[in-house]
């Protein structure tokens, strides 16, 4: 599976679990312990496996240094609410709102790596080098899965 299919495959899954998480209630904690684990661990995975395969390939090129340098920075601000949000209490209005804009942070970071980056990636990367980096991604994924 090409890079740009596998991180819409995961960009997919991050939003049902957003989903499934924003329609439990307060009385439901160990529901949304169980689904925020869930989350975090696919969104950390996910990123780190970005960081290490895709965005160092796309840095140095003109077409898509910005927007790289942007993608990181947007991961960087996804793991501090990740974190801020494992140390709360999961059954307060407070933690679905934090998880609110977590959701607004990923669906931003996701409409700007689909319609801008991955546009800019293709005229970058040979498909060879997208297969491949599809291969080491999901590697990747799995290493910091089992880790987790």
């Amino acid at each position: 599976m090409n890079v740009y299919k596998l991180l819409e495959k995961d960009h997919k899954q991050a939003s049902q679990l957003f989903e499934r998480l924003l329609k439990t209630s307060n009385d439901s904690t160990g529901k949304r312990e169980e689904l925020f684990g869930e989350l975090k661990s696919e969104l950390m995975a996910h990123s780190e496996a970005e960081e290490k395969v895709f965005y160092p390939a796309l840095k140095n090129p003109d077409q898509t240094h910005d927007l790289t340098l942007e993608a990181i920075e947007e991961h960087h601000v996804v793991k501090q609410l990740l974190k801020e949000l494992e140390d709360m209490s999961k059954n307060s209005d407070q933690w679905i709102a934090k998880l609110t804009v977590l959701q607004e942070n990923v669906e931003h970071h996701v409409e700007e790596e689909e319609n801008h980056l991955f546009p800019k990636a293709r005229q970058v990367l040979s498909d060879a080098q997208a297969n491949e980096m599809g291969r080491k991604i999901k590697q990747e994924k799995e290493k910091h899965l089992k880790a987790s």
